[in-house]
């Protein structure tokens, strides 16, 4: 009787959430911010219900997650018009052009519509976007390609096929998410902050961003360095890399997983492990027995692991990145991925502050100098919590990515909604709770459309300031409070 109750309650709150969902995706305007928040607030209380009441039936909660992303399907993404630059770049690529090589404004102002649907695709990719050389790595690319193949005349027909990548995606990051929470001794339905997100489900399935494909590769990876087999973890993570550049930021960080004793053995096949037992999705250990290993390996030999980790990854890069390269290529791409330093500006909050204090003394934005001093920045932080911090276990390695991610986007002078996905992705498998409150937050940042007057976004600072002011309480609150309402030693990072 209690079980039919509680999938009764799950029942219901899926079938509104359904509701919720088709408005979302076919009956609403960014510029709409009222109705927007209105239903992702909504969404957000129900999927909280939803896993405090299922959570103990990971089979229900699959298939509603999944079932919440099949109401996107037939969906025009309504928050972001990027996917029109994904669908061009992949018909260029079939069309037999270098998609690095060409901005759709340059060829159109000279007359050429080299792909079917060109002009319509200009005009909805937006002229910010269409000015500039794409900056989406091969395998997106080949994604954007095998849209193309399927449907090279028709963009819902591009929209559908990349949704169903995309979801894909997501069932290989719940699959082997769920596996690498059952080795750390975590519970499986963690991973279901993640999965059934309205944040996720709208701005990967619904506005068709790729993250979560780099994600899933990510976790892959994650899970396969746990087993100890280090060489594909590179290969995978190289992919994950090849979809968007942002897990070159963790690099630094796995030099204590291969370096520091006890932080990995080595077994009689050659195989690398990590000196604690892995456990079984039951909770019992996993047994070692019959396999001789070390304790520790010599520093020299992680060296070299270390040393062929990176080289892998960076192969399978150049690999990829090949059948497109010029001195051009890298030029323009050189040039776009900058913009993200020394042009754009979007969402930010430490990077606002510093850009007040610059109109303040110099009486002009400052944006290129404190780019360029937020990505130092950046850089020393990760390597300090590379070789300071213990990241010696798999959770404090993916805690230690997390907060080098963290700090990137608190410096940057961009941050749109869908980067979050990737911190809290990482955050699953950790103890902090700040990514997810964020997820919920960081809808906020739409606001910007409500008062769009075809010029561009004006956001309203005050509102981002209520956006930053509660994701940093509660990252305070994590790290510097919390530990103490717990325990009378002091933590740290």
């Amino acid at each position: 009787m209690l079980l039919w109750r509680t999938h009764k309650n799950s029942i219901l709150l899926s079938l509104t959430c359904i509701v919720f969902y088709m408005s979302f995706a076919y009956d609403l305007e960014r510029t709409d911010f009222i109705k927007l928040f209105t239903l992702y607030t909504a969404l957000f209380f129900l999927f909280y219900k939803l896993i405090k009441f299922s959570k103990q039936d990971v089979r229900l909660l699959t298939w509603i997650s999944f079932g919440f992303r099949a109401v996107f399907i037939l969906a025009i993404p309504n928050m972001s018009q990027d996917f029109y630059r994904f669908i061009w770049d992949g018909r260029m690529l079939l069309e037999g052009f270098n998609p690095y090589l060409y901005t759709p404004e340059s060829l159109l102002s000279i007359g050429r519509l080299p792909v079917a649907q060109a002009q319509e695709l200009f005009e909805g990719m937006g002229q910010l976007n269409a000015s500039h050389f794409t900056n989406y790595p091969p395998l997106s690319q080949l994604c954007y390609a095998i849209a193309g193949i399927f449907t090279s005349k028709s963009i819902l027909g591009s929209v559908i096929v990349l949704r169903l990548v995309i979801i894909a995606a997501d069932f290989g990051t719940l699959y082997f998410g769920k596996k690498l929470l059952a080795h750390l001794n975590k519970p499986k339905h963690l991973i279901f902050w993640y999965i059934l997100n309205p944040f996720i489900i709208i701005e990967l399935t619904g506005n068709l961003h790729f993250e979560g494909v780099m994600i899933f590769f990510l976790v892959w990876s994650l899970y396969l360095l746990h087993l100890g087999k280090w060489q594909w973890a590179a290969v995978i993570f190289g992919l994950s890399v090849s979809v968007k550049l942002i897990p070159l930021l963790f690099l630094p960080l796995f030099w204590q997983w291969f370096i520091s004793k006890g932080s990995m053995t080595t077994s009689s096949t050659g195989s690398m492990t990590t000196s604690s037992k892995p456990s079984k999705p039951n909770g019992s250990v996993i047994s070692n027995v019959g396999k001789k290993s070390h304790n520790w390996i010599p520093a020299y030999a992680g060296m070299t692991r270390l040393g062929i980790f990176y080289t892998i990854i960076g192969l399978v890069n150049l690999l990829l990145f090949a059948p497109f390269y010029s001195f051009q290529f890298l030029n323009n791409y050189a040039e776009t991925v900058a913009l993200w330093f020394n042009n754009f500006e979007f969402n930010a909050s430490l990077y606002y502050i510093a850009r007040e204090i610059g109109y303040l003394f110099r009486g002009f934005n400052e944006i290129a100098i404190i780019g360029k001093i937020s990505a130092v920045l950046v850089f020393v932080f990760i390597v300090i919590i590379a070789f300071k911090r213990k990241n010696k276990s798999m959770q404090q390695l993916i805690t230690a990515m997390m907060f080098a991610l963290a700090f990137y986007y608190f410096t940057a002078t961009t941050v749109h909604p869908w980067y979050i996905a990737t911190l809290l992705g990482l955050s699953i498998f950790t103890k902090y709770k700040f990514p997810l409150v964020w997820s919920f937050v960081i809808v906020l940042s739409y606001l910007a459309y409500f008062n769009i007057n075809g010029t561009g976004k004006a956001e309203n600072l005050w509102i981002i300031a209520i956006e930053y002011a509660v994701v940093y309480g509660v990252f305070i609150y994590e790290i510097c409070l919390q530990p103490y309402s717990k325990a009378n030693t002091k933590w740290s990072l």
